[in-house]
């Protein structure tokens, strides 16, 4: 599937262009001659890449990203999403993706942000919007989003706050407060309206996700992995796949493989370490389903990425696990 803008995308970046040019600025600024700066007490971390990215694995966290300069491709099991300066990525589960950055050189550089969402927050805030709730699950935990001119400026003023240790520890929660709320009453807000409140299928689904994130090593066993959800197995497996976009074993193979690649891609341990590590019992699965997933075989893959310089550096920052 090609990259195609709409006129409303069109009409949205023309709309925002200036606010983006002073965040732009902002976060070159913070950056100065780096790539990455993570703010943590703010829950943000900004990007900047001067090179195209090739697809490499990613895990996200429950978050918002949002372009400031450039685009992005993240694929999620058989979906693919295109996002950019006029769209947000929202996803509200922890989810392993292959992204994509396309296009950037020294002269024209991507820029991103990532603002990790409080999901207790928001099941908070949820208590106090009225707004109504779909009568079945809203689909994938991953979806774009009009990136509006309320969030550029709510991010611009958050943003405002890294070098600003004693505003941001008043003033962060607030603002964080504000990003939620235009997310939830957004178009897409419903997903994470749906996954956060309690005793819907969807926060069921998030329950197993979070299992999974925590004892992907361990042996699955759907059986069990359903009592947990409170679902039963067709049903978990029905809104699993819904929310992710795989099944509850493809995720943990995603999970291991992610893992591992990570490992590698470190130095950490060799390919067969590596497999014993996130869960493999056995040497020629793991290199069969390595091979699957990112078309190469681990040592062959490793080297080929390790192969440029630059490249090793834009991979390993991109490894970075967020799932602590």
């Amino acid at each position: 599937m090609e990259y195609r803008t709409t006129p409303e995308d069109e009409s949205r970046r023309q709309d925002t262009q200036a606010i983006r040019d002073e965040l732009s600025d902002k976060i070159l600024n913070l950056l100065g001659a780096g790539q990455e700066l993570d703010a943590p007490q703010l829950g943000l971390f900004l990007t900047k890449r001067t090179s195209p990215m090739p697809p490499t694995p990613y895990q996200y966290d429950p978050s918002l990203a949002m372009i400031i300069r450039g685009r992005k491709r993240v694929i999620l099991g058989d979906t693919t999403y295109w996002y950019d300066e006029s769209l947000f990525l929202l996803t509200a589960v922890n989810l392993p993706t292959i992204t994509e950055v396309l296009g950037a050189s020294p002269e024209d550089p991507y820029i991103s942000i990532v603002l990790k969402l409080d999901l207790v927050a928001a099941k908070q805030l949820i208590s106090e919007i009225d707004a109504d709730e779909p009568s079945t699950p809203s689909g994938s935990a991953m979806a774009v989003g009009p990136a509006t001119r309320p969030l550029f400026d709510a991010l611009g003023r958050l943003i405002d706050l890294v070098d600003a240790p004693e505003d941001a520890r008043i003033l962060g929660d607030l603002i964080q407060r504000e990003m939620l709320y235009r997310l939830l009453t957004s178009p897409s807000g419903a997903r994470l309206r749906q996954i956060v409140r309690i005793g819907t299928q969807s926060n069921r689904v998030a329950r197993a996700v979070m299992w999974l994130r925590e004892n992907y090593r361990s042996p699955l066993r759907v059986e069990e992995l359903a009592r947990l959800s409170g679902m039963g197995v067709s049903t978990l497996h029905h809104h699993f796949r819904v929310l992710t976009a795989m099944s509850p074993l493809q995720f943990q193979k995603h999970l291991r493989l992610h893992e591992a690649r990570r490992l590698l891609l470190e130095g950490e341990m060799d390919a067969g370490t590596a497999a014993l590590d996130v869960g493999y019992e056995s040497a020629t699965q793991f290199n069969r389903e390595y091979r699957r997933l990112f078309g190469s075989p681990p040592i062959r893959d490793v080297k080929s990425l390790r192969s440029h310089a630059t490249l090793k550096a834009e991979a390993a920052s991109a490894v970075k696990d967020w799932l602590i």
